[in-house]
C-alpha cells in the first residue's frame, strides 16, 4: 500500500520484494558509517517485521521507498514514534537511508520532505524531530533543506556505545 508520492518517489509499506535490496543496503559500510554497525540478514529481517508492526500500530514507521519510474527500492524514510529513553521524548522522529548509488540525487530530501507533509497534514503531528551523529554533514544538510531549526541541544544517544558515534545533534520542525 502506498502511503504517498513525491514528484520521483513512491512511499510504501515494505514488500517481501525489499528485502535483498535492504540486506545489501545494510551491509554496506559507507551506509551505514554512523551506526554502530552493518547488519546482518537476520538482523536486517528483524527490522524489517518490527517496523511492519510499528506502521500497524502507530500508522507510521520507517517506509519502503521507491523510484517512481523504475519501481527500483533506494532505502527507508519515514516517521517514527519515540515514546521513552531519549531526553525530549515522546516525540515523533523522521529519518532516511538511502543505498550509497542513489546518493546525491536529492532523493533523501524530497522523500523527507514528503514526509514532512504527511506528518502534519495527515497524522495531525505539530512538531517532528531530527537527530543524527553530530558528524553526519549530509544527513544535517538535508534537515537544513527541508527546513528543520537546530535546537542547538545536543544529546548523548543512550543506544550507541561507540564514543564517537554518540553525541547527536537535534532538528525540529513545527507546524
Amino acid at each position: 500500500m502506498t502511503i504517498f508520492e513525491t514528484e520521483r518517489l513512491v512511499i510504501r509499506e515494505w514488500l517481501e520484494g525489499d528485502r535483498p535490496n535492504f540486506y545489501e543496503m545494510s551491509a554496506d559500510k559507507d551506509v551505514m558509517k554512523f551506526f554502530p554497525n552493518t547488519l546482518t540478514k537476520n538482523e536486517c529481517d528483524r527490522v524489517v517485521q518490527r517496523l511492519k508492526s510499528l506502521h500497524a500500530k502507530n500508522g507510521c514507521c520507517f517506509w519502503s521507498c521507491e523510484i517512481k519510474e523504475s519501481k527500483s527500492f533506494i532505502g527507508l524514510v519515514g516517521l517514527n514514534k519515540i515514546d521513552s529513553e531519549l531526553p525530549f521524548a515522546p516525540c515523533v522522529e523522521i529519518g532516511w537511508r538511502l543505498a550509497k548509488n542513489h546518493w546525491g540525487k536529492g532523493y533523501a530530501t524530497e522523500a523527507a520532505k514528503g514526509c514532512l507533509e504527511y506528518g502534519f497534514q495527515t497524522l495531525n503531528l505539530k512538531e517532528i524531530v531530527s537527530f543524527a551523529v553530530k558528524t553526519n554533514l549530509n544527513s544535517i544538510k538535508v534537515m537544513e533543506r527541508i527546513g528543520m531549526v537546530n535546537t542547538m541541544s545536543n544529546f548523548m544517544h543512550p543506544k550507541v556505545d561507540v564514543e564517537h558515534l554518540k553525541e547527536h545533534v537535534l532538528f525540529k520542525a513545527h507546524v
